[in-house]
């Protein structure tokens, strides 16, 4: 754990930061300004559909710019959507609120690279340490993050106008923060040297496939539920300060395994670890359909936090098997397009599901992307044992 990997880690606190307090509050001013009901998430959507959207921008950014010019631009993004949001709450206006998160999903596009940046500041044999911490960064999101939007959703007379300006002075911390990480350069690719394979072929293989289902689908179910949390405690007649709190300990079990998960992929292999993780979010989806107490929705969210956080590790992982140095940029702008275009199908099905169906049917319909991992992973393994007998 170098200097440049702690900074790192903080910018990934600072971007969870970011990230939590729009999902605690996001659904909540949309279901005050929303024309109908089932349009609450859409706020929660747009923060999504603007990262998918961005993964291409990112990926040139990335590549003229290097990592640290690129993170800087989507800091500067994330301090002018927080500003946008902050207006459009204060004035009202349902759509500006949309527009204001779909600009911020170019920050969320950027911050979803600092996993794989960290991976460039460690040697190579603790590569999947080096991701795990930066990762586990996410602990201080988890606590300030609901803190933040809870201290200061009252702040000013229009309710959570207060916490979208919190998010700003964020997003200026993380500039100051990112200024000190000095990044290694990118390899300088001679004139007439090839960029690497073409993006069809590094999608193609069986690993690639593997680690983009396991983040998409995994992230996928996790936005369902968590995106969809606020609102079924609502109606369940729990308060705020309730949400707050669950949200809390369901970041927290998203980012404390990153101090160990690192060393149980070292130890146990990435599949395994992954396959861990689709049996948690099953044990968290038994949980939630087994009542609506304060204790069942904490428990069932932390529980699906350490089931993301074993998938999302180690898929994360995995890709780093599947393409070169030099076909990085296409192949993590792959990776993250993925996510965030099942992010946001998930945003906008989790409002229209909990606010139709319930809670209870939101939670079943998440076993069936859940059972399409298993049987990935289950794929990728029985491959790897054929293709290890094969060579015996």
């Amino acid at each position: 754990m170098n200097r440049r990997l702690l900074l790192l880690t903080l910018c990934q606190g600072l971007f969870l930061t970011n990230n939590v307090t729009f999902i605690a509050i996001n659904g909540l001013v949309g279901l005050q300004l929303a024309p109908f009901g089932w349009m609450a998430t859409l706020p929660v959507m747009g923060y999504v559909v603007g990262g998918a959207l961005a993964t291409p921008l990112v990926a040139r950014s990335q590549a003229r710019f290097g990592r640290r010019g690129s993170f800087q631009i989507g800091l500067a993004v994330a301090l002018g959507s927080a500003l946008l949001a902050a207006w459009a709450a204060w004035s009202q206006d349902f759509w500006l609120l949309v527009a204001a998160t779909v600009v911020a999903g170019y920050y969320s596009a950027n911050g979803q690279l600092y996993r794989f940046a960290a991976a460039e500041l460690a040697e190579p044999s603790f590569r999947e340490k080096a991701v795990s911490w930066v990762l586990a960064g996410g602990l201080i999101g988890a606590v300030i993050g609901p803190n933040l939007a809870a201290w200061t959703r009252g702040l000013l007379p229009t309710p959570f106008v207060g916490a979208y300006l919190a998010l700003a002075l964020v997003a200026v911390a993380g500039m100051a923060v990112m200024a000190l990480i000095d990044f290694p350069p990118a390899p300088v690719r001679q004139h007439g040297e090839a960029a690497g394979r073409p993006l069809g072929e590094i999608m193609r293989q069986p690993a690639f496939i593997v680690a983009v289902l396991g983040a998409a689908l995994g992230y996928g179910v996790m936005n369902l539920l968590m995106a969809a949390t606020p609102l079924a405690m609502q109606v369940c007649g729990l308060s705020f300060a309730d949400t707050a709190w669950v949200l809390q300990w369901h970041v927290i079990g998203m980012f404390a395994p990153g101090f160990f998960t690192g060393s149980l992929i070292r130890r146990f292999g990435v599949l395994p670890v992954m396959g861990a993780g689709v049996l948690l979010n099953m044990l968290c989806v038994a949980i939630a359909v087994s009542g609506v107490s304060m204790t069942q929705f904490e428990t069932a969210l932390f529980f699906l936090g350490v089931g993301w956080n074993f998938l999302f590790t180690g898929s994360t992982t995995l890709a780093l098997t599947a393409y070169r140095p030099e076909e990085k940029d296409r192949a993590q702008a792959a990776i993250n397009f993925c996510v965030f275009a099942t992010m946001a199908l998930t945003s906008f099905a989790s409002g229209a599901l909990v606010t139709t169906q319930g809670w209870t049917w939101l939670n079943l319909g998440s076993l069936v992307p859940l059972g399409i991992t298993g049987v990935a992973l289950l794929w990728l393994a029985q491959r790897r044992t054929l293709a290890k007998a094969s060579a015996a």
